[in-house]
């Protein structure tokens, strides 16, 4: 742990450096960046001058006892203290999801339950933009289909943080545990006997990415071959040497062009088409990274892969994966959402600490 830390204290040093520097000021981008990774290890590096000073304060204890035994008595409260700064320490030193600091998309769908799921999700979806409103997040409906007697079939709206978010509080670090099947047990206003139905709708949550960053390509990364070009052309096809086959070597992406007269031409015109195709080609991966977290967090929304329950009779919100229950459903619909996402992260949390702890 005491490696891990020094590192991350002698980084955050760098950074602060950086952060003066004429060149990193006059950069938006890199700004932004050092900036926000700067944000992320002040936390680590706060909990370590805590757990240094604590410590510090322990030893003298002890040596100030060895001499006047009433030192002593401040040695348990100390050992205490010690211990806190550490397993705080520790916690903030556990590897956190890269991903944590991105906004968030998310997308629910109406499931089993016909109009009434459809009217669940849009509570669902108005649950998600309050809580948004109580966080000072920014929302945005990026597109919605609606159902006929009201709410969704399905809606995506991204969750975005304004201004850089303290570790651990941006869109994708809270919200990312919200995907899966959400099952809820009510009278519906469809239903003239007054029984209680049961249905649900699912909850997919995606970080934005935002646009997909040009693929950058390395001086090492093309073979460029020329050849001469085949078939009917001007005066100077079938006599030069004009036509160019570039091969991406990192991901075997192949593109000829022959079309132009001079080899600046046909190169400059491969190298476009080949920027395109590895542009694609990141967009694709990424779509397929996507749909396999879609497929991870709901495989079918029906009735029995749940991870939340709605009450309203009882007036009552569980959470299947965490144990966590409240009976102020009314509350947590209106977007006090923390204390159910509170659990989730805490559970998360454990998890890794006890990954940490057998490795």
């Amino acid at each position: 742990m005491l490696e891990s830390a020094r590192a991350v204290v002698a980084e955050h040093a760098e950074l602060e450096a950086r952060l003066a520097d004429p060149e990193v000021v006059g950069d938006p981008d890199r700004l932004r960046e050092v900036n926000s990774r700067y944000a992320a290890l002040t936390p680590v590096v706060t909990a370590y001058a805590a757990w240094t000073a604590a410590t510090d304060d322990l030893t003298v204890a002890r040596e100030l006892a060895a001499e006047d035994p009433t030192f002593a008595e401040e040695i348990p409260a100390l050992q205490e203290h010690v211990a806190a700064t550490e397993d705080t320490l520790r916690r903030l030193l556990v590897p956190r999801d890269p991903d944590d600091e991105r906004d968030v998309i998310l997308e629910v769908k109406a499931g089993e339950g016909g109009a009434e799921s459809a009217l669940f999700a849009g509570d669902l979806v108005r649950m998600y933009l309050r809580h948004a409103e109580r966080r000072g997040w920014r929302t945005e409906v990026l597109d919605a289909t609606e159902a006929d007697l009201g709410g969704y079939k399905d809606v995506r709206v991204v969750v975005g943080a304004r201004g850089t978010p303290a570790p651990g509080e941006a869109p994708w670090a809270r919200l990312k545990y919200e995907g899966g099947v959400h099952r809820v047990q009510r009278v519906p206003v469809t239903e003239s006997q007054g029984r209680i139905h049961t249905s649900a709708a699912g909850v997919w949550v995606m970080p934005d990415v935002g646009d997909v960053a040009e693929v950058e390509i390395g001086p090492n990364d093309l073979k460029i071959d020329v050849y001469r070009s085949s078939g009917p052309g001007g005066q100077s096809v079938n006599t030069t040497d004009s036509a160019v086959r570039i091969t991406h070597l990192p991901t075997g992406v192949v593109v000829s062009c022959q079309n132009e007269k001079s080899q600046l031409q046909n190169k400059e015109s491969a190298m476009r088409v080949l920027r395109a195709r590895l542009h694609q080609l990141a967009a694709d991966e990424a779509a397929a990274e996507q749909a396999e977290a879609r497929a991870s967090q709901v495989r079918t929304v029906d009735r029995s892969e749940r991870i939340r329950t709605y009450n309203f009779p009882e007036n009552r919100i569980s959470d299947h994966r965490t144990g966590f229950k409240a009976h102020n459903l009314d509350a947590v619909l209106d977007g006090d959402l923390d204390p159910v996402v509170d659990s989730a992260v805490e559970a998360d949390e454990t998890a890794r600490l006890a990954a940490v702890a057998d490795d």
